[in-house]
């Protein structure tokens, strides 16, 4: 039987992860979608994560297919939105899901559901029920994971790093 788990991240686990970000890039890139296609997010990005105890992967036995981030409280990109509006305001107490990223190897299981959805019980048990996520406006096997996960569209945000227009999605958990 297969062992799925989402944990935290450790130093031990910035080259898997740094590889998965890298071919994610790649794929993103062959589909002709702009997102990540500079130098975010780098390794000292993941590595600040990682210290500050907000990067999460997904292993399934042993290996590290999956990796994203949990940032908890006020996003400075989620204070602002175009075209929408978040659900108990823009400094709401909530956590947001960032740089969702599955493995080459692992990719078509489902198993950014299975991220996705660790990431939301996390969440719950750290006080957060008011979850957020974005992705870029091409990328479309994204916004049909955060959407098949629950997430509602609330409209459009703008990221300062990568000084681009993200698709904004929310969702209440209980």
């Amino acid at each position: 039987m297969t062992c799925i788990y989402v944990r935290k991240a450790t130093e031990k686990d910035l080259d898997a992860i740094s590889d998965i970000i890298n071919a994610g890039r790649y794929f993103l890139k062959e589909q002709g979608i702009d997102q990540w296609q500079g130098s975010y997010p780098s390794r000292d990005d993941i590595k600040r994560d990682v210290d500050n105890g907000i990067a999460y992967v997904l292993e399934v036995d042993g290996k590290v297919a999956g990796s994203a981030t949990l940032h908890l409280g006020i996003d400075p990109d989620y204070l602002e939105m175009e075209e929408g509006e978040w659900e108990h305001g823009s400094e709401a107490h909530y956590s947001a899901i960032h740089r969702v990223a599955v493995s080459n190897n692992y990719r078509g299981q489902g198993l950014a559901y299975k991220l996705i959805s660790g990431l939301l019980t996390i969440s719950g048990l750290l006080g957060f029920k008011d979850v957020r996520i974005d992705t870029h406006p091409k990328n479309k096997g994204m916004q049909h994971i955060i959407v098949n996960s629950g997430f509602t569209k609330r409209g459009i945000i703008r990221t300062k790093i990568e000084e681009d227009d993200r698709f904004a999605y929310q969702i209440e958990i209980h």
